[in-house]
């Protein structure tokens, strides 16, 4: 693919890409944010549970106390009139309180005023106080424990409130109550990296670990509700400003994000405060009363661990991408060269077809001047022996015009076969392999070289059993071996006493075919370019001087190609008592029940002796 179209390709996918990224960042931030917002419920969950017992744990500690000042004398003789004096149980409420470490201890009747009290010596005392207004009055007189938060009319002092009727021969005569403080629980929330807020059933903060969220409200309050904050002194008319607490969205029943305004610079408070200021709200009420516990968990290391697992989400996406793109412009590209490797070996073999055919007809040529020679001594031997026959058939000597005529039916005979082989050597083959049995294709060659060796004076040694069958196409089998005698001929020349042995063998399912020579062998420089195209030693033949003539360097280049094509291989080296040595290995293969019918169609060429 050319760059140009592969860098547009490219460009085209990389918006592709891009929206991969985002879809899988935009994904994993929501995974991400999901599975960390479920482990951040379970957590809140636990939290709830732990200040809400903390909680409960700190007010039982109390709740006994209005019941157990029933069980005193001088208490019920004080709210039933019987002990005017309440000096002596002045005292001993003051003592208990101190002790208990509550804020105040003090007895009412059954009107709603005040008869004694731990603060009875201090100029803020309870001591005569109308309380019968109190909410936790109300419900202690109706014979009911009271339980109420709210800041004191007369210190201004929040606490809670727990109240207990009194009663004498089953009729309600007063009202004792215990003020505790819960301020040291509120520190205590103060450390946690949660923080929690306790709403009453008016919607208003009465505890909180951030100090400066107490005494608000999570949501506006309506002006006939504050009037009747302002009659009932509940809050003793603290302005009740809202938290400021806005849902984001709500994720189930008890659990939504929400985010609050961040206070004014300088406050201790800010430290509880997460950079964004999300935090997840999980409210649950709390038994026996009307109050919801809220905690509030910063959502940000959620949120910072969304966001980093999204952005390795994007960038691993980009890069699978990235690689996915890589892996098909490779296999695009890999399937272009294939493409081209098909097309190119198709010319190839059709060239390497074209280039065996051409050796094979360079190799006729090379021996047109000695069948030139073979035809013409026939062809004379005709024209004489026609001639005598017409004259013994004018004499009426019919025998000897019969001999002359079998003696012309024999030339004609000879010349066909030399042609026909000729014929046969020419023609293309379809180079499909089959089984061949070597020793024809080998006979084929020698015969094609017969005048070559008989005037080089070169003896010829052939070892080739009848049964050696290789899997080949023997016209193209019968080319390699034409080139390489040609090739031991050429080595040999000039050289008294040269011999060419010629062996077939069967080994370990291959067949090993080997031309040999007791010439001057293959030289150093010469044996690793062997079958280098257009790599030769022979000198170029001047005017068909010489025989053998020049080389083109292509005859064993081509020889390589065919045998490979078989399954074979070709190689050359130097004998171990002179001389070279060219080897082909085939592939072995046995012959069909019908083979003989098969070459019954081939030009048969005469045996040769095994020594020439």
């Amino acid at each position: 693919m050319p760059l140009a179209r592969r860098l547009r390709t490219i460009g085209l996918l990389l918006p592709a890409l891009a929206g991969l990224a985002l879809l899988a960042g935009v994904v994993g931030f929501r995974v991400s944010e999901g599975m960390g917002l479920t482990a951040l419920q379970e957590t809140g969950h636990h939290r709830l549970d732990l200040y809400a017992e903390s909680l409960e744990r700190e007010i039982d500690k109390y709740a006994y106390f209005p019941a157990t000042l029933g069980l005193e004398r001088d208490v019920l003789d004080l709210v039933t009139g019987r002990a005017p004096l309440a000096w002596g149980l002045n005292r001993y409420l003051e003592r208990l309180n101190e002790r208990a470490g509550t804020l105040s201890i003090y007895v009412l009747n059954r009107q709603g005023r005040v008869l004694a009290a731990s603060n009875w010596n201090r100029p803020d005392s309870f001591i005569g106080e109308d309380l019968s207004y109190r909410p936790y009055f109300v419900e202690a007189a109706a014979g009911r424990q009271g339980r109420f938060f709210g800041v004191g009319t007369t210190r201004g002092q929040a606490g809670y409130y727990l109240s207990s009727p009194l009663s004498e021969d089953g009729a309600i005569v007063g009202v004792a109550v215990v003020k505790v403080s819960l301020e040291q629980l509120e520190q205590s929330w103060s450390t946690v990296e949660a923080p929690v807020l306790v709403t009453d059933e008016n919607g208003v903060v009465i505890l909180a670990s951030v100090p400066s969220w107490k005494f608000t409200t999570l949501r506006p309050m309506d002006e006939p509700t504050r009037r009747h904050f302002d009659q009932t002194l509940q809050y003793n008319a603290r302005p009740l400003p809202p938290l400021g607490l806005t849902s984001v969205i709500r994720i189930v029943d008890d659990a939504e994000l929400v985010r609050l305004p961040r206070p004014a610079e300088g406050k201790l408070e800010e430290t509880v405060f997460p950079v964004s200021g999300g935090f997840l709200a999980q409210t649950a009420p709390l038994h026996g009363t009307g109050w919801t516990m809220t905690v509030l968990s910063p959502v940000d290391q959620v949120t910072g661990m969304a966001w980093t697992r999204a952005a390795l989400a994007a960038v691993g996406s980009a890069f699978l991408g990235i690689l996915l793109l890589m892996w098909v412009q490779r296999r695009r590209h890999l399937h272009e060269l294939e493409r081209k490797v098909e097309e190119r070996t198709r010319n190839l073999r059709a060239a390497q077809d074209e280039l065996v055919h051409a050796g094979k007809l360079a190799v006729i040529g090379q021996l047109s001047a000695g069948l030139a020679h073979e035809l013409n001594q026939p062809l004379a031997a005709l024209r004489t022996l026609s001639g005598n026959s017409v004259k013994f058939l004018q004499r009426g000597n019919l025998d000897a015009a019969k001999g002359n005529l079998e003696r012309i039916a024999s030339l004609v005979d000879s010349m066909g076969a030399l042609t026909s082989q000729l014929k046969s050597f020419a023609r293309k083959s379809s180079g499909a392999p089959r089984p061949v049995a070597v020793r024809r294709p080998i006979d084929n060659a020698l015969f094609l070289l017969d005048q070559r060796l008989r005037r080089s004076g070169v003896g010829v040694h052939l070892h080739v059993p009848e049964e050696v069958v290789a899997l080949c196409d023997p016209n193209r089998l019968e080319q390699v071996l034409v080139n390489l005698v040609a090739n031991g001929l050429d080595a040999l020349a000039g050289r008294e006493g040269g011999i060419l042995t010629l062996t077939a063998r069967t080994e370990d399912r291959r067949v090993r075919i080997q031309v040999a020579d007791n010439g001057p062998g293959l030289s150093a420089d010469v044996l690793p370019r062997l079958f280098e195209p257009f790599f030769t030693t022979k000198e170029a033949a001047k005017d068909g001087a010489k025989e053998g003539g020049g080389g083109l360097g292509l005859g064993l280049a081509i020889s390589a190609g065919i045998v490979r094509d078989f399954g074979g291989a070709l190689t050359g080296a130097n004998g171990a008592d002179g001389g070279a040595v060219f080897t082909i290995d085939l592939p072995a293969a046995t012959l069909p029940t019908d083979q003989t019918a098969v070459q019954a169609g081939e030009f048969p060429c005469p045996t040769l002796p095994p020594t020439l």
